[in-house]
């Protein structure tokens, strides 16, 4: 069991939800809201994706990015910045039966040093690593991560001194995860997330979250989270197996049947999960030093 845990908010993500919830942020401006909400409800990290503001549709664009990071490094509550580097991997067939070409509305392909562009800007203390491919359970759609693309991501994200959150969806991933250890790609201390119950990746039962877990190294650092009603749960299961917390509105819109939930609703009813579990949540300047984040000049 971990004594002393930090929480991670994944204030938005990229998928449709917003069309559910409208708690779910949108705008730089709101999403950067959501950030510092979560921040002062108890969260060490904010996960942070952008969205057009327009339509809500994930986006890659620069400049959201930039307003975003800008209004949270200005406000007056800190809080470590986790900003994804997972899109530009969308590969989405034409169908079953003709999968070429390619949906070229859905597919979204680019370069390793392109999809880094906003962590190259904006230097922010973290940003992920997704460390494999795998199927999504959606119709044709292929989360892309060659070994080459990753390889080429890992030894710019380690030039660039901004410590990567690998994100681990399914045995394989954390397979390739010590390989690029073993290359030097990934430097000490690693962090993995491990993201559970997403279609086709590990589900969220106890035994395989353990199972993962027990093939983490000991001296990695570790997360665990898992999508939709199982989410609040992994709060206890996450440190029961050893590792740290995630919430937010990118895995799970609900604080219970029926009950829409803020950012900061599910980031507090974490805060209760742990300190009735007895164990010290670790704030931004607690997390800085045990990943030993470069800070932002």
């Amino acid at each position: 069991m971990n004594q002393e845990t930090f929480i991670t908010c994944a204030v938005t993500g990229a998928g449709p939800s917003h069309e559910k919830s409208d708690k779910v942020p949108v705008t730089p401006a709101q999403i950067a809201d959501a950030a510092i909400e979560a921040a002062r409800a108890g969260a060490a990290v904010a996960h942070i994706h952008v969205r057009d503001p327009e339509t809500g549709a994930p986006s890659r664009n620069v400049d959201y990015y930039r307003e975003v990071v800008e209004r949270v490094r200005a406000a007056d509550t800190d809080v470590v910045l986790n900003l994804t580097a997972g899109m530009g991997g969308d590969l989405v067939f034409g169908s079953a039966e003709q999968p070429l070409p390619l949906d070229e509305e859905q597919t979204d392909m680019i370069g390793a040093r392109e999809r880094l562009e906003h962590v190259d800007a904006l230097r922010p203390e973290i940003c992920t690593l997704d460390c494999g491919t795998m199927n999504f359970a959606v119709g044709d759609y292929v989360m892309t991560n060659t070994p080459a693309t990753l390889r080429a991501m890992a030894a710019h994200i380690r030039d660039l001194g901004v410590r990567p959150e690998v994100e681990v969806f399914d045995f394989g991933h954390l397979v390739m995860a010590k390989d690029l250890y073993q290359e030097g790609l990934l430097e000490d201390p690693v962090l993995v997330q491990l993201c559970m119950g997403i279609p086709y990746g590990a589900p969220a039962d106890p035994q395989t979250l353990l199972t993962l877990a027990n093939q983490v190294p000991s001296d990695w650092t570790f997360s665990a989270f898992s999508i939709g009603r199982m989410q609040l749960p992994y709060v206890a299961a996450a440190v029961l197996a050893g590792g740290n917390v995630r919430v937010g509105l990118e895995d799970n819109i609900y604080l219970q049947k029926g009950v829409l939930a803020s950012n900061g609703d599910l980031v507090e009813r974490a805060v209760t999960i742990l300190e009735a579990m007895n164990v010290r949540i670790l704030g931004p300047e607690d997390v800085r030093s045990k990943l030993q984040l470069k800070r932002p000049a």
